[in-house]
């Protein structure tokens, strides 16, 4: 096959916020090589596909996508098939002996090679290397979200050991960018009209442990804020135990920070704690969330957790579900054991059914449902900052945005129904009704 032209390029991005930036510093990358970029694959003479392989449904999501694009083969102009990411970084020369309508594969830490994966049909159908080094940082990057946002990923991989997990194994151990490299990125976002910056690493609270000796995450947010006109920085990602008073000060004291925790607990059972390898038991979560809830500005908490570990018996479970139904988090997320290749918790006995896990994660979030909307409630008649991000999904007739306490494409929204508003700047928006999952409101004058 002759090298391709510089033709139209489709770029599918799978999985989390800290997958679509390496996407978009691959679209920045095939960009400046100078092919075009389309978003109709049936227009596409190359599609890439960057995966996420964390865990099983992430990697059968990934598969079937693969299978769909690579269908179009026989269909139309797509000639080559590139697939990068998690999925071959963990499954390997394995995953590219069983998909032969891949043209060519690249790691986690290849994936600088995507230009030549593109155009180069003789050179190696596949690469993989151990991970290492720091996150992209002097690749062009082409971003994909609202011009007013972007993800900032300031750090790569994790050192922690969790015994369900699979990103060290992926991804790496913790590799931290400058943060000189971060406060010239947020200025060059910040030029390019960004007003909202979301801080992600897989786990952020550790950010900086190896290239400075200690966690650094506080002293990353003093010198982000020095750099003005980004009125909000949104920290994500954050291990509970590394939430320190320091950071609660900061989160307490500076009006630019937003307001919000994203901790994932993942259960409070001590013993099933132990048995994920969290570092932390009940009584420090207890101690975690009094402390953020006494803070003078309040600070809105999202948290994950998991049901059907191994060994979680019904009086776990009901521990789980009172632990919440007490503190009553901002939002909450739940998910269903997943038992993984390679990791120690697959060997643990004592496994739960699928179906009563399932059962238990519906009564989770069936009784978040109930708190989300009370906590709702309480806002009715309230007068928020609301960033406006354009028409609602649900209907054009509405336009949706963001308070400082909701992040990106994960928690509620504010749907307006009254007033006009331009995409990309701040109102002040009359809360009138709510709902589980969204805020009424519309667009006044003045707070």
């Amino acid at each position: 096959m002759p090298p391709l032209t510089r033709g139209n390029v489709f770029v599918v991005s799978l999985g989390c916020a800290k997958n679509l930036v390496d996407s978009e510093h691959m679209l920045g990358m095939i960009s400046s090589a100078g092919f075009n970029l389309c978003g109709d694959i049936d227009e596409a003479e190359v599609a890439v596909i960057n995966t996420c392989g964390f865990i099983a449904p992430a990697a059968r999501e990934a598969i079937d996508t693969i299978l769909e694009v690579a269908g179009k083969k026989k269909e139309g102009k797509l000639r080559r098939l590139v697939v990068t990411g998690c999925l071959f970084q963990r499954y390997g020369y394995k995953i590219k002996r069983e998909m032969p309508e891949v043209d060519a594969w690249l790691g986690t830490s290849e994936l600088h090679r995507i230009v030549e994966a593109i155009e180069n049909p003789d050179g190696p159908a596949a690469r993989i290397s151990r991970p290492c080094g720091p996150p992209f940082s002097d690749q062009p990057r082409l971003r994909t979200t609202p011009f007013y946002s972007a993800y900032m990923k300031i750090a790569e991989g994790c050192s922690n050991r969790c015994t369900y997990c699979t990103i060290p194994a992926i991804r790496g151990p913790l590799r931290s960018r400058s943060i000189e490299d971060l406060v010239s990125d947020a200025k060059l976002m910040r030029d390019e009209g960004v007003k909202e910056i979301n801080l992600i690493a897989q786990d952020t609270t550790g950010y900086g442990r190896d290239i400075y000796g200690r966690a650094s995450l506080e002293d990353l947010l003093e010198a982000l804020l020095k750099v003005d006109a980004i009125p909000w920085i949104r920290v994500l990602y954050s291990n509970p135990a590394g939430v320190t008073d320091r950071l609660l000060n900061l989160l307490e004291g500076e009006e630019r920070l937003c307001p919000y925790l994203d901790i994932p607990v993942q259960h409070v059972n001590t013993l099933i704690l132990r048995l994920m390898g969290r570092p932390y038991d009940r009584a420090f979560l207890e101690d975690i969330i009094s402390n953020i809830r006494s803070r003078k500005r309040r600070i809105s908490v999202r948290t994950t957790v998991m049901v059907g570990f191994p060994g979680e018996t019904q009086t776990a479970f009901n521990e789980l579900e009172a632990f919440m139904a007490e503190n009553r988090f901002d939002y909450l997320g739940s998910f269903v054991y997943s038992p993984e290749k390679g990791t120690s918790a697959e060997r643990l006995p004592e496994r739960v059914p699928r179906g009563v896990a399932r059962r238990r994660m519906k009564k989770i979030m069936s009784r978040q449902a109930e708190i989300s909307l009370a906590l709702n409630r309480g806002l009715i008649g309230s007068c928020l900052e609301v960033l406006v991000e354009g028409p609602s999904e649900e209907t054009d007739l509405l336009l949706k945005g963001r308070t400082a306490v909701m992040a990106p494409d994960v928690d509620v929204q504010v749907l307006i129904n009254k007033g006009t508003a331009v995409v990309g700047e701040f109102y002040p928006v009359l809360i009138t009704d709510a709902h589980p999952y969204d805020l009424i409101g519309e667009v006044k004058d003045v707070f």
